[in-house]
């Protein structure tokens, strides 16, 4: 059973009545936190801390114990999921993630099948396990994956993109053959996120990172209704609890309700929504997550407490919320304004509940 001492994050995306409003951050363990940098370096690589349980564990804890954040977030990346099937994921210095052999011809996409996680992913539920062991029921634990689109843009375009000119000819001239990698990817994904909830995930978080780059009938078509089958095959309990479901596609407010549709218990906002407004488009339907734009970091402790509690007060009274950031957080962020954000959402959050 759930004996968790800060259960309020859980509580918030089950809209539950809280004390306050949890905060936790995307991206909280990462460079602009020194320790972190000197764990990787330990590490070698990125990939070789990813595939490390101890050093995955040892940064995931980091960012707790600093802050006062309500909940942690596996440290991992979206793109272990395609490397596990073989794409040959690597690194270049200065130039983000790219693949050996990405999707381009129609032979390999044919070919492309699921990973078994408890095989090919099984360093990432062992570094589950373990963070879970080290919280010690202090804080939830987020378990995540990339959506089969976000997912589908680097194993197509082979990294990042500008334009996602290979991707989106490939969905207008040959749809049939990104249907089919979705697919893969759903099943992929599906099956990770569940294996990630046995091995003590306490929630589960999609990011659809570039869901918002597609027009209202193709994100339709070609992102929402495969995230709707993994929240349809997503387990709802373990171990007694409840795992709620985030699904966050960023640049994704115009379709809140059609996201709110699709089963999720809270749907994560960018910046470029406004919170209030968005409670009101989903009727109590869901919890919100969000939306503070990242850049606010670089500010003045003052203005981090202006703004987030701005955001707080358009969210207005009652639960339902889980703070954080509209997007990752930048890597020259000085982990001083941190503390200043977090101890600003704890501090008003709770006046507001008294008031």
């Amino acid at each position: 059973m759930n004996t968790l001492k800060n259960d309020t994050f859980l509580r918030a995306l089950l809209r539950q009545p809280t004390d306050y409003t949890p905060i936790w951050l995307m991206r909280q363990a990462g460079r602009y936190l020194p320790e972190y940098c000197q764990t990787r370096r330990r590490a070698g690589s990125f990939m070789d801390l990813c595939r490390n349980p101890h050093l995955a564990c040892e940064v995931t804890l980091q960012p707790l114990a600093r802050y006062d954040l309500d909940a942690a977030i596996l440290f991992s990346d979206i793109l272990t999921v395609p490397d596990a099937m073989g794409l040959g994921l690597y690194f270049a210095e200065g130039e983000g993630p790219k693949f050996e052999r990405p999707l381009r011809e129609e032979w390999a996409i044919r070919n492309l099948a699921a990973p078994d996680p408890g095989v090919e992913l099984r360093y990432v539920l062992d570094a589950v396990a373990e963070i879970r062991r080290a919280l010690n029921g202090s804080v939830p634990l987020i378990g995540f994956s990339g959506s089969p689109f976000t997912l589908a843009c680097y194993m197509i375009e082979g990294g990042a993109s500008d334009d996602f000119r290979t991707i989106k000819t490939m969905l207008y001239d040959r749809p049939d053959l990104l249907h089919h990698v979705l697919d893969v990817n759903t099943k992929a994904v599906t099956a990770y996120l569940n294996a990630q909830i046995e091995a003590g995930a306490q929630a589960v978080m999609i990011f659809d990172t570039w869901g918002g780059v597609l027009s209202r009938r193709a994100y339709g078509e070609f992102s929402l209704a495969y995230m709707r089958r993994i929240v349809a095959g997503l387990k709802r309990e373990h171990d007694g609890a409840r795992i709620p479901r985030i699904v966050f596609t960023k640049g994704g407010g115009q379709w809140l309700e059609e996201i709110a549709a699709i089963g999720c218990d809270a749907v994560g906002l960018d910046w470029t929504a406004d919170i209030g407004a968005a409670r009101e488009r989903v009727g109590g339907k869901v919890a919100l997550q969000g939306n503070l734009d990242p850049s606010i970091l670089f500010a003045q402790p003052e203005k981090i407490a202006q703004e987030a509690h701005a955001i707080l007060d358009a969210f207005g009274p009652g639960s339902g919320h889980v703070f954080n950031l509209g997007h990752g957080i930048s890597q020259f962020t000085p982990p001083e304004h941190v503390t200043a954000l977090v101890d600003a959402v704890h501090t008003h959050s709770r006046k507001q509940r008294q008031a």
